[in-house]
C-alpha cells in the first residue's frame, strides 16, 4: 500500500505561493523557467548550426575562452554534467581541431584543455549569436523589466544556494 506523502515543507521566510492541493504545473515558476531555458537553448542551437557548433560544444569553448575552466573537471562542474560526458565532448572538439589537451606543468597527472587557433576563431562568434538570440527573445521587455528579471533570478539563485548549503 502506498504511504501518504509526509508533508514537511522546506523552510520559507514567509508563507509560500504554492499549495499541493491547488498546484498547476503550467503556473509553476520552475516549469516556466525550464521552458524558457529550453526555448533559448533550441534557438541558440539553430543559430550555432551554421557555425557547426552544438549547445554541448559552444558552452565549453566559451568557458575556455573566458578562462573560467581549464580542465575536464572544471568544465564538467561549470557545464553541469558528469566527467564522462565532458571527456566525450572534449574528444569531439579535439577531433574537430578546436581544442587540444596539454599536460599541466605543475602536475603531470592533470591535462589542461586549450583552444586551438581554429577554436579561437570558432568561439569568437559565440557571444554575438548569444546576444542576438537573447535580444530577440527579450524584445518585448523594457530595459527596466530585463534588469528586474535578472535581479529576481539572481535572488532566487542566492536563496537556493543558501538552502542547499544549509542542509
Amino acid at each position: 500500500m502506498t504511504q501518504p506523502y509526509d508533508h514537511r515543507p522546506l523552510p520559507a521566510v514567509r508563507p509560500g505561493y504554492y499549495r499541493g492541493e491547488s498546484y498547476r504545473i503550467e503556473e509553476s515558476v520552475g516549469f516556466l523557467m525550464k521552458q524558457v531555458v529550453e526555448m533559448l537553448s533550441r534557438a541558440m542551437d539553430e543559430r550555432m548550426e551554421e557555425y557547426s557548433l552544438t549547445d554541448a560544444q559552444w558552452r565549453p569553448l566559451l568557458m575556455l575562452q573566458r578562462h573560467t575552466s581549464e580542465t575536464a573537471t572544471g568544465l564538467a562542474r561549470n557545464v553541469g554534467c558528469d566527467a564522462g560526458a565532458v571527456t566525450r565532448m572534449i574528444d569531439r572538439l579535439e577531433d574537430k581541431g578546436l581544442v587540444r589537451r596539454v599536460r599541466n606543468a605543475d602536475d603531470r597527472r592533470v591535462q589542461n584543455i586549450e583552444l586551438t587557433d581554429d577554436g579561437k576563431r570558432a568561439v569568437a562568434v559565440v557571444p554575438y549569436v548569444i546576444s542576438d538570440v537573447l535580444n530577440a527573445h527579450l524584445a518585448d521587455l523594457s530595459d527596466e523589466e530585463v534588469g528586474q528579471l535578472k535581479s529576481l533570478l539572481k535572488r532566487i539563485l542566492a536563496r537556493g544556494r543558501q538552502f542547499h548549503e544549509g542542509r
